[in-house]
Formats: structure tokens, sequence, C-alpha cells
């Protein structure tokens, strides 16, 4: 499956996997910053550049400030007209734009209703959408945490495995955060979800400064 790296303007809290040789790095708009300053030249540079100046090189695209989709959607939008069936964005959450982290979340979601699944990383958490499917973790964290919400009015048939609080065939709706804050007490937690779009978030070992050390980012088992 080829990967795609998008890097976006929020905070960035540390790379937990290098891109490899066939893998596409995008950096939108100012998220360029911080993509360099993960060791990263990208392979394309796509935004309205309205939080930057357009960078002297080539390799960019340039769209009008009046548009639809964020910087980092036209990033996804690119990653999958080229073939991309995973997507990890970083830099898509903090900042001094809460509309913009939700609006990344909701990215999550279109990801996954056409066809690939996407990860956004927050400090020491990663965001991922399922749909009809199993999404097998495994335990990086004593007692670490796993949030879930509903993203379409309500989510069906949610069953959850190796957590404090399990669920069995339960409806999840997106009116009440009766998924957040569980917690692992198996070496491995099943999140298994019917119709829906259904936000899954659990908690990563915090990143060293020695890249050895960094927990891998390669999706789990779904």
């Amino acid at each position: 499956m080829k990967r795609c790296f998008i890097f976006a303007a929020g905070t960035f809290y540390g790379l937990r996997e290098a891109p490899r040789a066939g893998d596409l790095t995008i950096a939108a708009d100012a998220g360029l910053l911080n993509c360099r300053s993960a060791g990263i030249e990208p392979e394309l540079v796509i935004g309205d550049f309205d939080s930057m100046e357009k960078p002297p090189r080539g390799g960019c695209v340039v769209a009008p400030v009046e548009k639809d989709d964020t910087d980092t959607m036209l990033a996804v939008r690119e990653g999958l007209a080229r073939g991309c069936g995973a997507f990890y964005i970083y830099g898509g959450t903090g900042g001094a734009r809460l509309d913009h982290t939700l609006a990344n979340l909701q990215t999550l979601a279109f990801l996954r209703r056409h066809g690939a699944h996407g990860y956004l990383y927050d400090r020491d958490f990663v965001y991922t959408v399922l749909e009809n499917e199993t999404l097998t973790l495994p335990r990086q964290v004593e007692w670490g945490l796993v949030s879930l919400f509903a993203m379409s009015g309500t989510q069906r048939d949610v069953t959850l495995e190796g957590l404090q609080y399990p669920l069995a065939h339960a409806d999840v709706t997106g009116d009440f955060p009766i998924g957040v804050s569980n917690h692992f007490i198996a070496d491995t937690a099943r999140i298994t979800c019917g119709a829906g779009l259904l936000l899954v978030g659990w908690q990563l070992p915090p990143l060293t400064e020695t890249p050895a050390d960094r927990s891998p980012a390669a999706p789990p088992a779904q």
C-alpha cells in the first residue's frame, strides 16, 4: 500500500517514522516549516500560501485563498489521486485554530469514505476513523487510553474487547461522549464497528530525543 505523509501547519510534536522510498511526502502550506524541522524535503508543497510565502523552488501547487478545501484537504486529494491508501498527518492538531483540528478529524472521515485510512498525530495520541471493520491495537502504554466518538450521527454495532469498559453490539451516538477515556486491560484491544463512521484515538509512548526509541507509525491491523 502506497503511503502519504502530510505535514500541516499546526503543532508538530515530532516524527514517529520517517518516510521511506516510494512514499509520497506533501507539505500543506506553512506545514513546509514542520516538514523541514523533521529534516525532510517534501516532494510537493500545496496550498494557498496565505500563511507563508510561496517557496522559491519547483514542486509547488498554488490554490486560491477562497476555496472549499483546507490546505490539508488539498494534500489529501492529491495523495488519493496518486494512489495512496494510508495517510499520516503531522501538524494537524494544536496551534491556534481549534477549527482546523476539527476539520482534520473530519478529513479522516473523508479518507475512510474514499477507501483509505488516515492517521492524525497529536501529542502522544493518534486518531483514525473506522467503518464496517475491526481495529486491533497492541498495548503500547500501561493502562493506555483509548477514546472513541461517533462521527456520523449514530455509530451502529460497536463492540469493544480488551478494554476496561467493554461494549457488545452497542450504538454510540454523536450527542454524548460515552466513549471517552477507556483503558487497556489486555495486551491487545479490538474495536469493531458496523454502519457509520467511528473516530478512535489511542495513546502512544512519549517521543524521546533518540529516533531509534520512537514508536513506529505503522498502522495497526484493521
